[in-house]
């Protein structure tokens, strides 16, 4: 006889959950469905529209279906299309929250939420420090929450845009019309939406300093992460797009072949000497100095001597100098240097610093490897970078070596250094701008988490360093 409430309190437990649900309820939960179904093509559409490539649009202007026009239409006004895609997104998802509130309501009535809540709260010991009509409260909230979350984030959000990335035509043609309708139906709302944002980013652009975008390089080449490198084998294309993006930013004094490196001529030189030096550096051309190379006079292209090679060796080569002479500082945009070439037909440059001395020179070539990596010929016997690699994180460069291709060889973001090298380009210049002196051999020097050891210096410069990488 003892055992009859208990038996009876389970039986309240379970009997609230075998009723047959009203026809209301099949009513709300098909209601659900259809919503997570809007849901999910509302929100996949957006990833198919914005993953269109030139490609694609140019396939569906072939097509010439209506379809296809909607498509071409839209995208004229993606601003419009996307504030309708987040707004019709909103308000279906709003209303699967609001019914799927009334179905778990219905189907966990109040009595039913105190009952587990009085069992929970004393099998538990918490019957003291909470009310039973307060926990049911809150145990509606997260059953409520969780459930509706679950669903949105699954079949709203996570699979709808897998499939729209891998079949982004056919889910733009089949959602053109129902966007179009969409569109029609919020314009009021959307319209506000797309002017709201136009005013932040105006405000935002009158804050932010000039030369300075609103998003950052980093932000680019995580974008370019994601979109790019989501495809096999795409790892040139990754490295392409991010070159392309920093390209602006890049100095001639970061690409430039340094004053001790340059193969040059004296004015005075006989024509003997000069061909001996033409045939050892091989360079198609060659610049002219008269006394040092801080006053450079010409360039000398070489094919021009092609006519002259059976001279007697008291010719006069120096006649065939062209004296149309390009000087740029050394802090002149890589992108500006690419306009004076084309505009003046140059193919080198000098580069000075700010006192008017020669620090080295820049080619058109160079401009280009920075975008499109090394350019090598049947001339090029040896690597214009030269390094070993002792083991996987471990590098031996020169001391003159860029920074920009020690982070392309060792794989690190070119800007990794940035905050702290200062005005130093080179391993070298990052060393010296670190410790601010000439370090002797066997020295290290760990910078951002970089291990510098000096591997060979004399009084004057850093001839080797060997680099170990973070592990």
């Amino acid at each position: 006889m003892e055992s009859e409430p208990e038996r009876l309190n389970i039986n309240s437990l379970v009997l609230p959950l075998l009723f047959v649900p009203s026809v209301e309820i099949f009513f709300a939960i098909a209601l659900v469905v259809i919503l997570l179904l809007c849901s999910a093509l509302i929100s996949g559409s957006e990833v198919a529209f914005f993953s269109l490539t030139t490609n694609d649009f140019e396939r569906l202007r072939q097509d010439k279906n209506k379809a296809a026009e909607r498509i071409l239409h839209l995208k004229e006004k993606p601003r419009t299309l996307l504030a309708t895609i987040l707004i019709a997104n909103n308000f279906v998802n709003i209303a699967i929250v609001i019914v799927s509130e009334y179905i778990l309501r219905q189907l966990l009535p109040s009595e039913l939420l105190n009952a587990w809540s009085e069992t929970f709260l004393n099998f538990t010991g918490l019957i003291h420090f909470f009310t039973i009509e307060g926990f049911a409260v809150v145990f509606n909230f997260i059953l409520t929450v969780i459930g509706v979350t679950f669903l949105l984030l699954l079949f709203g959000e996570v699979a709808p845009k897998v499939y729209a990335r891998l079949n982004n035509i056919s889910l733009a043609k089949f959602m053109a019309t129902p966007l179009t309708f969409l569109i029609t139906i919020f314009r009021p709302v959307s319209f506000l939406l797309v002017k709201g944002t136009g005013l932040i980013e105006n405000k935002l652009a009158q804050k932010t300093p000039p030369g300075v975008s609103v998003a950052s390089r980093e932000d680019f080449d995580e974008a370019i992460d994601l979109t790019v490198s989501r495809e096999k084998n795409t790892q040139q294309e990754v490295d392409l797009l991010k070159s392309i993006v920093k390209f602006g930013e890049v100095a001639v004094k970061q690409i430039m072949r340094s004053r001790m490196d340059v193969v040059a001529v004296d004015l005075r030189s006989s024509f003997p000497d000069l061909l001996k030096i033409i045939r050892e550096s091989g360079y198609s051309r060659l610049p002219v100095y008269e006394e040092d190379f801080d006053n450079v006079t010409g360039i000398l292209y070489v094919k021009d001597l092609i006519g002259r090679l059976d001279e007697p060796d008291s010719f006069e080569w120096q006649q065939l100098i062209r004296t149309d002479v390009l000087y740029v500082p050394e802090g002149k945009k890589i992108n500006e240097l690419l306009k004076d070439f084309q505009s003046s037909r140059l193919h080198m440059a000098i580069v000075v610093d700010e006192y008017g001395g020669t620090s080295g020179i820049v080619t058109l070539e160079d401009i280009m490897e920075e975008v499109i990596g090394d350019i090598r010929d049947e001339f090029d016997d040896e690597p214009e970078v030269l390094y070993k690699k002792i083991d996987d994180f471990t590098f031996l460069f020169e001391g003159k070596t860029m920074l920009n291709d020690m982070c392309r060889i060792v794989g690190v973001p070119i800007s990794k250094f940035d905050e702290v090298k200062g005005e130093a380009d080179s391993i070298a210049g990052l060393i010296l701008e670190k410790v601010g002196f000439i370090p002797k051999m066997e020295k290290e020097f760990v910078i951002e988490d970089f291990k510098f050891k000096i591997v060979a210096a004399n009084e004057r410069r850093i001839e080797q360093v060997l680099v170990g990488l973070p592990k």
